[in-house]
């Protein structure tokens, strides 16, 4: 069922301050031909230390601009983003971002990749490249390490991204549908690979996603966002499936199923709205 609205700033448990804190938060772009877009509107997000909150929701909804503003890459234009308390005034320190498309140097080996995080942080080489090397052998690419990234298939490319972000131990984890780009089979390991990796540091995740199978499967509680211009929160849903999960299984469970289907409830009419608002938008540019 939806969850009840939580006091902002804190964690469910009204123990300790929330990982990530967005509180009326609007974000607005100029667009190329002079007007505003609004990508945000009045939204509303706490994510506790160590969840993994995944956010649904139509294409324009604005669920990038909500971790791009969470890691300090832009600022509101109205509201407040705090991390563990503090105003976003910057780029954010301790906050990890795996993107849709692999940042990866190419002309870098998988080991000097894996490594850059702890080089430019001040370590020293033998000691980053140590790490780097246990990083690997964790995401299971031990004997990749001379290799370069055009060498490697998408789902290993994949696990170097893991390997960078978790590599600098970040106490905040951001996910640009990571996997989007990744076949069926592939997205189901990778999946679980994340799952695993998660488990032995715990980052509170912000996963952004379009499918809704694949953030009910990893998150503890999925967000859904209303259709853009102006995204906000519709729903927050708590996911009680019972941890370790195991992707590929876990969504035949009867309970995955009875919330899929509360859940697709709410992003239906959502999805519903967004794609009349772009066969409008094609209608009258034809």
């Amino acid at each position: 069922m939806s969850t009840s609205p939580q006091r902002r700033g804190a964690s469910p448990a009204g123990l300790a301050p929330s990982a990530i804190d967005l509180d009326g938060v609007t974000k607005r772009f100029t667009t190329p031909n002079g007007s505003v877009y609004t990508a945000l509107s009045d939204l509303d997000l706490q994510v506790a230390p160590g969840e993994f909150c995944a956010i649904v929701g139509p294409t324009g909804c604005g669920k990038s601009t909500t971790l791009t503003l969470v890691s300090g890459l832009e600022r509101p234009s109205v509201g407040t983003v705090t991390v563990h308390g503090e105003p976003v005034s910057g780029i954010t320190p301790g906050v990890g971002f795996v993107f849709q498309n692999d940042a990866v140097l190419p002309w870098k080996s998988v080991l000097d990749n894996v490594a850059l995080g702890p080089r430019f942080r001040g370590t020293s080489k033998t000691q980053a490249n140590a790490a780097a090397r246990d990083w690997l052998r964790r995401v299971g690419l031990s004997g990749f390490e001379d290799r370069f990234p055009h060498q490697l298939s998408g789902g290993m490319r994949k696990r170097v991204a893991l390997a960078q972000s978790l590599i600098n131990e970040p106490q905040i984890l951001l996910m640009d549908e990571p996997f989007s780009a990744l076949d069926v089979q592939t997205r189901a390991i990778m999946s679980n690979e994340l799952l695993q990796l998660w488990d032995l540091t715990r980052p509170a995740v912000v996963f952004v996603t379009h499918d809704l199978e694949e953030a009910i499967a990893l998150a503890d509680k999925v967000v859904v966002m209303t259709a853009g211009p102006g995204g906000t929160v519709k729903a927050t849903y708590d996911i009680d499936l019972p941890r370790p999960r195991v992707v590929q299984e876990i969504r035949f469970e009867p309970r995955f199923v009875a919330l899929y289907h509360q859940i697709w409830e709410a992003l239906r009419s959502e999805v519903d709205i967004a794609y009349a608002q772009t066969t409008d938008v094609t209608r009258a540019a034809s």
